[in-house]
């Protein structure tokens, strides 16, 4: 049986820190991969004193049945665990159609990691993705995710581009109700990491909007 390797890359620390041995020793093991980005792909590789040259490494298109070929394969993403939030996950869609054995490795994830640190709700928890670009939308979405927190007693957690983290903070403090708390978990595993939890009214009387940088956004709204 021919086995797929979903691969954790580094959010932006180093690969020591990032992966386990274990998943080092698989990984160099490989001869194919299925990538979101070649370039980078080859640099990550590289890094692990891979010959470069010698490996097959396809980019990720519409026809993901092109990278099953019978052989062992390699997923990678661009930052964090693959097929979570990223195109990876239709290719191992079509490996479990074909009888593939799904293996994800041990690595970083930038929303288990936000919430582990956030303090927030862990015991029920929602990964919602990207929220609407269009303010209107997105608005009507945070109400939305607000509503369900409440309801459930859950933390929402979401995404955004990094050119729009500033505008999705401004829309969060606009929107939620003073007593709602947000966590702003941005840079995860860089030396410049910040992670904050602190209520509504708190990030209006300090706001501290997380700027042009890979950050996860958590929402937990008071239900008593």
């Amino acid at each position: 049986m021919s086995t797929l390797y979903a691969i954790p890359t580094p959010l932006g620390g180093s690969l020591e820190d990032s992966l386990s041995e274990s998943s080092l020793k698989k990984i160099r093991a490989l001869k194919d991969f299925a990538v979101e980005n070649a370039k980078s792909a080859r640099a990550f590789l590289g890094a692990l004193g891979m010959p470069v040259r010698e490996l097959n490494i396809e980019e990720l298109g519409e026809n993901v049945s092109i990278h099953l070929k019978g052989r062992d394969l390699g997923l990678l993403s661009e930052a964090g665990c693959p097929a979570i939030a990223d195109p990876g996950a239709k290719l191992i869609e079509a490996a479990h159609a074909k009888g593939y054995r799904i293996v994800p490795l041990v690595g970083p994830s930038s929303i288990m990691l936000a919430l582990m640190a956030s303090g927030l709700e862990g015991q029920r928890f929602a990964f919602c993705g990207y929220l609407p670009r269009e303010a209107a939308d997105r608005k009507k979405r945070i109400q939305e995710l607000e509503r369900r927190s409440k309801r459930e007693d859950e933390t929402e957690i979401f995404i955004e581009t990094p050119y729009r983290n500033d505008a999705l903070f401004a829309a969060l403090l606009e929107t939620c109700a003073e007593t709602t708390r947000l966590c702003v978990a941005a840079d995860l595993t860089m030396p410049d990491e910040a992670i904050r939890t602190q209520t509504i009214a708190a990030w209006r009387r300090r706001p501290a909007p997380p700027g042009k940088r890979p950050a996860v956004f958590l929402l937990l709204a008071q239900n008593r």
